[in-house]
């Protein structure tokens, strides 16, 4: 207790001291004294501490240090409660700023929103009409060429009766008397010069009409058919599958489509169906101009010369039936080819894959050959369980709405046939 009471006198006697000796805070340092910084003699010092008035220069150098350090930590606590207030401001401000506008913001990017797709409904219309203004002119220029055959037929119409009555001023001159004998002559000749002039109309005409063909041919789907399937190159990924409506089980059938080709090889399917165990059970297909109607296997095939030209619409439609293996091949309408003995008493099986364009036959890699791959256009694509009459298979040929007559186990137009690599549908 002694002890402490000593310690509190010295620390009152040196606050007395250090007050004494500074002025605000400073120490006032005599430097033309040259001992003031000298260390004083510790025999020389007073004994009494809380008697003296002098400091030596250790004590004020720790007192500095003391205040310096003291006054560094009430700054740094003055600035962190400043930092402190200022984030708690900001903090609010954010909140308010958030509660203030968040429905702002909402209604704007629902504005915007609606705006973004209004345009591109707008887009989608004018598409639409570009669609519908193309196949407007389509169709106006189909107009106009058969105006034109129109106005020529009407034009041989009239020749025709120029004709018959030239023939007829012949016959009533050659009952005049011999004195009009030079005049008949000269009929004849008129005669012979009109029939030459007609002759060369009717070959002119002949030949714009087949250019109008030509041009109708390759610029149109044949009659009644809305959509093609394009197949854009020959691709072992370019393929159409197709999900039949009804079983694929057929002790008969007739498979009908519409086939515009590109470019035929020795081996060009037009439609393929297969099981794992046969992968050829029907099959469709070109080689070179011909076309070629496989059921059962490769070695049961019928085949038609000549009936296939490039970059021109075909129509091919094939009929089987089981119980005497009758097989027939139709080319736009008329028969082509005959076989018998075709895979006679063989059931076509449920389960198997069929597509357009392409045969699975496990060689390659994907299951699909490049070789064998079709390009072109195909449209039309029909299978019935039965066969069809000549009457019906011409009328799909050559009948308007040709698309439009639909088989019941695929319908183009009804059954899902989708499409895959770059084959896509075309109006």
């Amino acid at each position: 207790m002694t002890m402490l009471k000593i310690l509190v006198g010295v620390f009152l006697c040196l606050s007395s001291v250090v007050s004494g000796q500074y002025d605000d805070g400073f120490l006032q340092v005599d430097y033309e004294n040259l001992s003031y910084n000298d260390i004083s003699d510790p025999e020389e010092a007073t004994p009494t501490p809380c008697k003296s008035t002098e400091l030596t220069k250790w004590d004020k150098l720790f007192s500095m240090l003391e205040n310096s350090q003291m006054r560094e930590n009430i700054l740094l606590q003055y600035v962190d409660e400043i930092i402190k207030v200022e984030l708690q401001s900001i903090r609010d401000e954010m909140h308010q700023f958030v509660a203030n506008f968040a429905g702002t913001c909402t209604n704007a990017i629902d504005s915007a929103s609606t705006r973004i797709t209004s345009q591109l409904e707008g887009k989608l219309m004018q598409i639409a009409e570009r669609i519908g203004d193309t196949n407007t002119v389509h169709q106006s220029q189909h107009y106009k060429v058969l105006e034109q055959l129109l106005v020529a037929s009407q034009d041989t119409a009239y020749r025709l009766s120029k004709i018959e009555s030239a023939w007829q001023n012949g016959a009533e001159a050659q009952g005049l008397h011999s004195k009009f004998k030079q005049q008949d002559v000269s009929v004849y000749t008129g005669l012979e010069k009109v029939m030459d002039s007609m002759a060369y109309d009717l070959q002119k005409t002949r030949a714009e009409l087949q250019l109008s063909q030509k041009w109708v041919a390759q610029h149109f789907l044949p009659s009644g058919c809305e959509v093609a399937l394009l197949f854009p190159m020959r691709s072992r990924k370019i393929f159409a599958s197709v999900n039949p409506a009804a079983s694929m089980t057929l002790d008969s059938f007739t498979a009908c489509i519409w086939s515009k080709v590109t470019d035929a090889l020795n081996k060009t399917v037009l439609f393929s169906y297969g099981t794992k165990r046969n992968p050829y059970e029907i099959q469709l297909s070109l080689s070179q101009q011909s076309a070629v109607l496989s059921v059962g296997g490769d070695t049961y095939s019928t085949v038609a010369a000549n009936a296939a030209t490039v970059g021109e619409w075909a129509h091919f439609c094939g009929t089987w039936s089981s119980n005497e293996g009758n097989a027939s091949l139709w080319v736009n309408g008329e028969l082509a080819a005959t076989s018998t003995g075709v895979a006679e008493g063989h059931p076509i099986p449920d389960g198997g894959i069929l597509q357009l364009g392409q045969e699975k036959n496990g060689c390659c890699v994907g299951g699909f050959d490049e070789k064998l791959a079709f390009s072109g256009k195909l449209t039309g694509f029909n299978i019935w369980d039965k066969v069809l009459d000549k009457e019906q298979i011409a009328h799909l040929a050559k009948g308007e709405g040709s698309c439009s007559t639909r088989g019941n186990v695929v319908g183009w137009g009804v059954t899902e046939i989708l499409p895959h690599g770059g084959a896509q549908y075309i109006h």
